[in-house]
C-alpha cells in the first residue's frame, strides 16, 4: 500500500494484534455473529493490519459490519449452501453473509476439491463484503497450492469513454508459493484506487493522485484532488473512480476489461447480477481457486523455480531514488514481522470509534491508553 495512505508517524497509536483481535471478535458477537464466525472474521480483518493494508482491516470495515447488521444489508448468522456441485467446481449462496466468513469456508472446499482433482473453483452470489481478497488467495499456501480470489463489487468504477460508473473497484488477489523467499501475493483492485483508499484519505487529510477518479461528468480527473477530510468512512457518495489505467490513451480499458472478467467469473457465473444490472447495492458477489501445484509439476522443483524468479527481479538494479524492486508480498511479508512485534498502528479517531461501540456494546475496552508502551 501507498505511503500517502498510512497513519502519519506522529499521529498512530501502537495496539497490540492480541488486544485488537478479542476487541474485535467480542464487538462481532454482540452485533449477531457466532464465537466461529466471529473468529474467522476477525482473522481475515487482522491479517489485512498486520501485512499494512490497513484500508481493509480493523480501522474502515468493523465499523461497516456493525452498520450492515444494524441495517439489516447483512445477514451474521447466514445459513449459507452450495446450490451446483462436480467433483472440482461448486456455486453457493451466501444467504447475505459476510464474505469474511463464507469465502475462507469457501475456499476451504476448492483446496478440497484441489486435492481429488487438481483444481478447485466455487463462484459465490448472493454475498457481502470480503475484507482483503489476499487472504482467501493466501489459504492455498499452506496446501502447497495456488490460490486465486476476485470479487464482483459495488458499481462505482467509470468504465472507459462513460459517463457514468457501470462497473465494481473488483480486485483480484492470486497467491502462489515459494522455497524460502517471501510467496507471491498479488492483490488489486481493477479500478485506479480502491474506495477504502479514498476513506482513509479522507479521514488522515492527504489528496488523491492524478487518474484516479472522475469529474461529475465521467472525465478522468489528471491532477491531484484535495479531499475535504471526513471521520465517516461512508463519506464516498458521488465519488467516481476510473479503471486501472485512467484514460483510453493510458490503457483504461484493460482495467475496465478485467473488471467485467470478474464480474463474469464472481456474479454472472453464480446467477448474479452484475455492474448497471445490479438492483442491491450491498451485494458483494464472489470467485475463489485453488490450484494443485503437485497435479502440473514436481512441487519442490516449482518452489526453486519461485526462488530463483523472485530474487532474479528482486536483484534487478532499481533508478535512481529507489532503494531497491519490490514483488507483490515481499514487502507485506515485513510490515507483518514488524507490526507484530510493534503492534498495529491506528488513527487517533479509530481508537475513540473503539472506545465508543465497545462502551455502547458493554465491552471491556481494557486497551493502554496512548497504545503499546503506555500502559
Amino acid at each position: 500500500m501507498l505511503e500517502r495512505f498510512h497513519v502519519p508517524h506522529d499521529e498512530e497509536i501502537r495496539i497490540e494484534y492480541s488486544d485488537l483481535r478479542r476487541l474485535s471478535i467480542e464487538i462481532l458477537k454482540k452485533s449477531g455473529m457466532n464465537q466461529k464466525h466471529a473468529e474467522i472474521a476477525s482473522d481475515v480483518l487482522l491479517k489485512a493490519d498486520v501485512r499494512g493494508v490497513d484500508t481493509h482491516g480493523v480501522s474502515n470495515m468493523l465499523r461497516n459490519y456493525v452498520q450492515y447488521f444494524n441495517e439489516g444489508s447483512a445477514n451474521p448468522r447466514p445459513n449459507w449452501k452450495i446450490t451446483r456441485e462436480t467433483e472440482s467446481c461448486a456455486t453457493v449462496d451466501s444467504d447475505k453473509g459476510l464474505g469474511v466468513v463464507v469465502v475462507p469456508l469457501c475456499m476451504e472446499i476448492a483446496i478440497e476439491k484441489a486435492k481429488k482433482t487438481g483444481v478447485g473453483l466455487i463462484s459465490i452470489g448472493n454475498g457481502r463484503h470480503l475484507g482483503m481478497a489476499a487472504y482467501h488467495a493466501m489459504m492455498a499456501l499452506d496446501h502447497d497450492m495456488i490460490g486465486t480470489c476476485m470479487t464482483s463489487s459495488t458499481t462505482n468504477v467509470v468504465p472507459t469513454h462513460a459517463a457514468i460508473p457501470g462497473i465494481g473497484t473488483n480486485p483480484i488477489a492470486v497467491a502462489a508459493p515459494a522455497l524460502n523467499k517471501a510467496p507471491f501475493v498479488f492483490d488489486a483492485a481493477t479500478s485506479a484506487i480502491a474506495t477504502n483508499k479514498v476513506r482513509v484519505a479522507q479521514r488522515i487529510g492527504v489528496p488523491l493522485a492524478p487518474g484516479w477518479i472522475t469529474d461529475e461528468k465521467g472525465n478522468p480527473i489528471m491532477v491531484d484532488t484535495p479531499l475535504k477530510q471526513s471521520d465517516d468512512p461512508n463519506d464516498v457518495a458521488g465519488i467516481m473512480q476510473t479503471p486501472v489505467g485512467a484514460t483510453r490513451e493510458l490503457g483504461s480499458h484493460k482495467g475496465f476489461s478485467l473488471g467485467m472478467v470478474v464480474d463474469i467469473l464472481g456474479s454472472i457465473l453464480n446467477g448474479s447480477l452484475a455492474g448497471p444490472l445490479r438492483t442491491f447495492k450491498a451485494h458483494q458477489n464472489h470467485f475463489v481457486a485453488a490450484y494443485s501445484i503437485d497435479a502440473f509439476t514436481e512441487l519442490n522443483k516449482f518452489k526453486e523455480m519461485m526462488d530463483e524468479y523472485l530474487q532474479i527481479l528482486e536483484d534487478l538494479p532499481p533508478v535512481k531514488g529507489q532503494e531497491r524492486v519490490l514483488y507483490a508480498g515481499l514487502m507485506e511479508e515485513e510490515t507483518t514481522i514488524e507490526r507484530m512485534e510493534k503492534g498495529i498502528p491506528l488513527h487517533p479517531e479509530v481508537i475513540n470509534w473503539f472506545k465508543n461501540i465497545c462502551s455502547e456494546l458493554s465491552i471491556n475496552f481494557n486497551i493502554p491508553e496512548g497504545g503499546i508502551g503506555n500502559a
